[in-house]
């Protein structure tokens, strides 16, 4: 291995490390995200059965919710580079003959 790639193959190893980073932080972000999406609808169930107008409240669920899709994904992108820069890192060496 030449320097040139050992250099290019540590920068894929730190790019893959920190792609693996955001993949974690990703999760917990979707996860913390679901539990508001469920918070607020628990506040609009209240708010139903207190009576009250519900609309602005019900339509911050459905902004958390379309939030989440795209955060998702964002998620599925980061998914698809750390599976790339993986292949880079580490590739399948061919198969014996």
């Amino acid at each position: 291995m030449n320097a040139a790639m050992a250099v290019s193959l540590a920068i894929r190893t730190q790019q893959l490390r920190d792609e693996r980073r955001l993949l974690k932080k990703a999760d917990l972000d979707i996860e913390e995200g679901w539990q508001r999406v469920r918070r607020q609808e628990d506040r609009v169930r209240d708010l139903q059965a207190g009576g009250y107008d519900c609309l602005q409240a019900e339509r911050l669920v459905e902004l958390l919710k379309q939030t989440l899709v795209e955060w998702e994904r964002h998620r599925t992108l980061i998914i698809q580079r750390v599976n790339y820069l993986q292949q880079e890192v580490d590739p399948v060496p061919p198969a014996a003959a």
